[in-house]
């Protein structure tokens, strides 16, 4: 027994000089390099640790199972995930279990711990925040992890991201470039990934187009229709007289378009309307609604071919963490000025847009990590 107290991951880490991540692993029965296994275990046996009785019957089983936590099980975007996700994990014979979390920070830490208990072999985690607490816990996690969203790039978790800050300039400058001048943004939580780099894209495509920005044109909530709706109308009602909107997400969109026809507004004659995430819902107003798609059914499926490629043996100490990002395409459709057809217009973004301009921010303030 050590001094200071029961062993720890971190004080079995520092006897065998290799990282947290490492010792959970093979604590865990995750799996690691022959080295890697007898160093953690001849510090563990030094320091007296005693394994947990149910982790160790269960230590080189597997339950067969995957976790996707993800912040709104309602939200178009992650039911699109869900399936693409639950095919692939289906395919491989595993089941899928869902967890919703709110977007509540212990939450998502807590999903991410409970891997140590062996309820499923790993984990696909969709935050739209990440802290250092994140950070912490991701590099610690007992089985494998695939992000959606970015992460700093010292994080050694797979994570897939979509590039929402070229999507932005996409929407906005296909609005700019349709003969709109002054163009609103409805935003979500600007401490969000999701809401931060929104908001660069549309600030990028008003100076790619000379517009100057006007805060008045401007306002943050949250992301949902009804939020969509009142922002739209406090909009209207303070006389900021827009000609366009651009909404960071479909739902924001749906509500932008209620309270237009609230207020006698013509879409798109009198006010254009663009969305984010390229949802069924998106396709299935009148008119159809202009969007930018992040590839969300791409991202799911990419997330979760990642974690059964890990589970498949390449642990995390023999292969480093992959990054890859979707790129973007602006669906335009009849809510912007295009003619009302059953097939949308596809306008992709540029083939590799500069490393600023991707999701990928490696920042560990509370910004968040996904589109």
């Amino acid at each position: 027994m050590s001094d200071g107290g029961p062993p720890t991951v971190v004080s079995i880490a520092e006897r065998a000089g290799v990282s947290i991540a490492s010792v959970s692993r093979v604590l865990n029965g995750v799996g690691a390099r022959p080295e890697t296994v007898q160093k953690v275990e001849q510090a563990a046996t030094e320091l007296g640790y005693v394994p947990n009785a149910v982790a160790q019957s269960l230590k080189g089983g597997r339950t067969k199972q995957l976790t996707f936590a993800m912040q709104d099980i309602g939200n178009p975007v992650y039911v699109a995930m869900v399936r693409e996700i639950q095919a692939v994990a289906r395919a491989a014979g595993y089941r899928l279990l869902l967890h919703s979390t709110d977007a509540v920070i212990e939450d998502e830490l807590a999903v991410v711990r409970s891997l140590s208990d062996r309820t499923s072999d790993g984990l696909i985690l969709c935050p739209i925040r990440i802290t250092p607490e994140h950070i912490e816990v991701l590099t610690a996690a007992a089985g494998p992890v695939v992000v959606i969203g970015s992460l700093p790039g010292d994080v050694p978790v797979d994570a897939v991201q979509a590039d929402s800050i070229s999507g932005a300039r996409l929407a906005v400058g296909h609005l700019a470039e349709s003969g709109r001048r002054r163009i609103a943004f409805i935003n979500g939580p600007v401490d969000t990934v999701p809401g931060h780099n929104r908001g660069q894209g549309y600030r990028k495509a008003l100076a790619d187009h000379g517009i100057a920005p006007d805060p008045t044109l401007e306002r943050a909530t949250s992301f949902g229709l009804a939020a969509g709706r009142e922002a739209m109308l406090d909009l209207l009602d303070a006389g900021a007289a827009p000609d366009a909107v651009f909404c960071a997400n479909d739902q924001l969109a749906l509500g932008a378009g209620q309270a237009a026809h609230e207020r006698g507004l013509r879409i798109p004659e009198d006010l254009a309307i663009a969305g984010m995430d390229d949802s069924e819902l998106a396709r299935a107003c009148w008119p159809p609604l202009t969007s930018v798609d992040l590839g969300s059914e791409e991202r799911g499926r990419t997330a979760a071919r990642m974690l059964l490629e890990r589970l498949a043996g390449a642990g995390l100490d023999s292969t480093p963490a992959r990054r890859t990002t979707t790129t973007p395409r602006l669906m335009v459709r009849g809510s912007s000025s295009a003619p009302a057809t059953p097939t949308a217009r596809s306008i992709r973004s540029a083939p590799s847009a500069p490393a600023e301009d991707t999701e990928h921010t490696g920042q560990t303030e509370a910004r968040g990590a996904t589109a």
